[in-house]
């Protein structure tokens, strides 16, 4: 016996996205939400060596040299979010997260 399987937006959601722009919509903001948190917790870590390690010029330039790291990371993610943005307005397609 031979069971056949119809694949459709009801019983398989992956249906549903039919291009690319949708992956993007869905996958965008939750980068874009992990990259703010992480940005969070490497900062708040350095702050908190900062705080801890005040007579260690050891460990005030690791603690200086990780906020710098994350607010670079921090730039290149909104810049390239704004990059796609940009991308999806000038071709007419529908990246542009809401």
């Amino acid at each position: 016996m031979v069971h056949a399987l119809t694949i459709d937006s009801t019983s398989f959601p992956a249906a549903k996205v039919t291009n690319i722009g949708q992956i993007v919509n869905l996958a965008l903001p939750l980068a874009m939400t992990g990259a703010g948190l992480i940005f969070l917790v490497i900062t708040l870590k350095a702050a908190f060596d900062i705080l801890t390690h005040g007579d260690n010029p050891d460990a005030l330039k690791k603690a200086y040299a990780a906020i710098t790291t994350a607010v670079l990371g921090l730039i290149i993610v909104v810049v390239s979010f704004l990059a796609i943005r940009l991308l999806g307005a000038v071709l007419n397609t529908n990246i542009i997260p809401k």
